[in-house]
């Protein structure tokens, strides 16, 4: 067996560089930037109010209460046709320019109206300093400063920010289109009645999801039959149409498997046994320069290592800096026991966060064919070769959620 980290370090160093294209922000949520993304305008783009109230100067405002003459509105969107002079003030809405003149804004509920509309006078009851709920041109950002570095996950945010600077085509590394594929003659796919012997597909639906909620394009492959010729043909359409391919099962030592057999003699292969618990068996290798994930039969095998091995690489072929679970420590709430036997175990835990720690306890059964407590689980709580942990004890814990 080789450990972990060797395992994951030689996936890892086999799969392809990011590739850089460009979207529109439309499409560019959930996208690493590929270049840095520069400022072109200044934001916002003039001085504007940041309340509803008057524009005013703010000497005439000393000694308050003062009272001013009104002579003129500004709404949001329309462009100032006069200054305020002095004892003047000017009516204005959120956002809109602050007028030449004006310095200051108050807002509309530290003020009273009188008289009317044509000739209305203001009382301002409190004092304000030049600036007051004023936002400068160029206060959030100026034109030729750096707005995010490459590297940055695009987020909600990110896409308002790149709208406010007028970005509509996005420079970003390529999201990896990753093909799953099942295979063997005991799975049933169609829905019809199990005959002795066979079992559901639920591993290709599975690890679809997976992928496509870690932010890949998933590309379903669908189930081939046991067939040599039928399985060469479906894996080399794979690598023609998509950045990554994973399959499950045929993966133990000593496995006769079509699989297997196809893949030695297309790809550059290494079938590797890990000492961890599950997903302990993993092939990984590249066909035509493609990386191919042979992921374990077992439900929970084949989960448990798309989060070990498959997802942190192609995080990293999307142009990711950080690529794998959030790593936290966790009180273990009624323990989490284990047998010794030379691996690390991945306990399938919900994670709970309170009084100011995370916490964390079984959910439930941890068979590798048990894939009822992986639905419900959190969290990986990593337990070294040992006995486990015991209530109360600091176990280490990879955020799924």
């Amino acid at each position: 067996m080789i450990p972990l980290d060797e395992a994951q370090a030689h996936v890892r160093d086999r799969c392809p560089a990011p590739v850089a294209t460009t979207v529109a922000l439309s499409e560019a949520l959930g996208l690493v930037l590929a270049e840095p993304v520069v400022a072109t305008e200044a934001v916002p783009p003039f001085a504007n109010t940041a309340m509803d109230g008057f524009a005013v100067r703010a000497a005439d405002t000393v000694g308050a209460p003062v009272r001013l003459t009104v002579v003129g509105t500004l709404a949001a969107g329309a462009a100032p046709d006069r200054p305020v002079g002095p004892g003047e003030a000017i009516r204005i809405m959120t956002g809109a320019p602050v007028p030449s003149g004006a310095d200051a804004v108050v807002m509309v509920e530290r003020t009273s109206v009188s008289g009317q509309f044509d000739g209305e006078l203001v009382d301002v009851e409190v004092e304000v300093p030049v600036g007051n709920h004023i936002r400068d041109a160029g206060e959030d950002l100026e034109p030729g400063q750096v707005v995010f570095a490459p590297g940055t996950a695009i987020g909600p945010g990110h896409v308002g920010v790149l709208a406010s600077i007028n970005l509509h085509e996005v420079p970003v590394f390529r999201r990896p289109r990753v093909g799953v594929i099942s295979t063997g003659d005991e799975l049933v796919a169609d829905g019809s009645a199990l005959a002795l012997g066979q079992i559901r597909d639920s591993n290709r639906p599975g690890l679809l999801a997976l992928v496509g909620g870690s932010g890949f394009d998933a590309v379903d492959l669908g189930l081939v039959r046991d067939d040599e010729a039928d399985i060469e043909a479906a894996l080399l359409a794979g690598v023609e149409s998509c950045d990554a391919l994973l399959t499950t099962g045929g993966v133990s030592m000593g496995d006769f498997d079509y699989v297997k057999v196809v893949l030695d003699r297309i790809g550059v292969m290494r079938w590797m046994q890990v000492a961890i618990r599950p997903a302990k068996p993993l092939a990984f290798g590249t066909v035509a320069g493609v990386p191919v994930f042979g992921l374990p039969g077992n439900p929970v095998s084949s989960m448990v290592s798309f989060e070990l091995f498959a997802r942190p690489a192609l995080r990293a072929m999307a142009g990711h800096t950080v690529t794998g679970r959030p790593l936290v420590s966790a009180v273990a709430d009624g323990g989490l026991p284990r047998r010794p036997d030379g691996k690390v175990h991945f306990a399938r835990v919900l994670v709970d966060y309170r009084d100011g720690a995370y916490r964390v306890a079984s959910a439930g059964g941890q068979g590798s064919h048990q894939l009822t407590a992986m639905a419900g689980a959190d969290g990986l709580a990593v337990l070294p070769d040992g006995d486990g942990v015991a209530d109360g004890d600091v176990v280490e814990v990879l955020l799924l959620h």
